[in-house]
């Protein structure tokens, strides 16, 4: 009887023990997963911040841009003198040339940007200077509007050749010679009923 009793308090004694060991590692693995959870907070915060910066720098270049061509044309692009119009497809551009250093701004914002850095678009709105030696003496200010860039690019092409016949009426000739008067009628042909584009049909069948 004595061995039975003493057999089950060193049972007893035993199974105290292993609860106290098996509760020691719940405790210890608690406090990282709040530490964890507060360390993530500020490098979020910071990665925000730091875009946020790199966000705000484009809206000043803009504004400036602005103002400058606010206080170069007085009354507007109607108010001008040496002004042009150009079109291509559904795009309209309205091109005012006054002396300067060569800067092209379209709708406030500079040629490279709006043409997204396109050297074929680039090379259309430069031509017309270019064949009469005048890359470096005017500036260029548009407003362009509807169709996409390829349109406006050539419609600012037409309206630059356009507003340096009104510089002078000798220009007429060399311009003429490159193409650059002749307005391009070219426009997408419509869709017609029964095919599926202007002129692709469905496939025939013949039963």
């Amino acid at each position: 009887m004595a061995a039975s009793l003493s057999s089950l308090t060193s049972s007893f004694s035993s199974l105290s023990f292993s609860s106290h060991v098996s509760q020691r590692p719940h405790a210890l693995t608690l406090p990282p997963s709040r530490v964890s959870k507060l360390t993530t907070f500020p490098s979020l915060a910071v990665s925000a911040s730091s875009a946020a910066a790199a966000v705000s720098p484009a809206e000043p270049e803009t504004v400036d841009l602005r103002r400058l061509v606010k206080s170069r044309l007085p009354g507007g692009f109607a108010a001008q003198t040496i002004i042009g119009t150009g079109r291509r497809k559904s795009a309209i551009a309205r091109v005012v040339l006054q002396e300067g250093t060569g800067k092209f701004i379209i709708n406030y914002r500079d040629a490279k940007e709006y043409l997204q850095g396109n050297p074929l678009w680039l090379q259309y709105i430069r031509v017309p200077l270019i064949t009469l030696g005048y890359e470096n003496s005017y500036d260029v200010f548009v407003k362009a509007e509807g169709g996409g860039l390829s349109g406006q690019a050539q419609a600012i092409s037409l309206g630059i050749a356009r507003a340096l016949l009104k510089v002078s009426e000798d220009h007429r000739q060399p311009l003429r010679q490159e193409g650059l008067l002749t307005r391009d009628s070219r426009v997408v042909e419509r869709k017609k009923p029964g095919l599926k584009k202007a002129r692709k049909a469905p496939q025939y069948s013949k039963r």
